[in-house]
């Protein structure tokens, strides 16, 4: 499952197949690794809500529609992820805390300015 999820992180192309069967098996060793990835110790990427939410689709006429729009939308996210962070960065500058945070490092820095080091000799 490692190596496979190593595939998935480097955009790698494959195909999983069934020894015996010639059977696919790639959509279900994928949704195992959500699966797995969803359930350990990290930060869960997909909340009940949306958990819920996305249920609601199945069978549903939109089915296909929601299906391209998430494709679709995901792909545009990681195309444009370093301009999305910069953004976020940039957001996150401007905050009060960001701020807050600038004008803490400008008086460390002034403050270090004003440090002499000893000289032992």
């Amino acid at each position: 499952m490692d190596y496979i999820r190593e595939l998935v992180i480097g955009n790698q192309e494959f195909k999983i197949v069934d020894s015996k069967t010639d059977e696919d098996k790639t959509r279900s060793i994928l949704i195992q690794i959500i699966s797995e990835e969803e359930t350990s110790e990290r930060q869960s990427l997909l909340t009940n809500t949306l958990l819920k939410r996305l249920i609601c689709f199945y069978g549903n006429d939109n089915q296909d529609y929601l299906q391209q729009f998430l494709e679709q939308s995901l792909s545009a996210f990681i195309e444009h992820q370093d301009e999305i962070l910069k953004l976020s960065n940039d957001i996150n500058k401007n905050s009060p805390f960001g701020l807050f945070s600038s004008i803490v490092e400008q008086n460390m820095n002034i403050w270090a300015k004003f440090q002499k080091p000893t000289d032992k000799k």
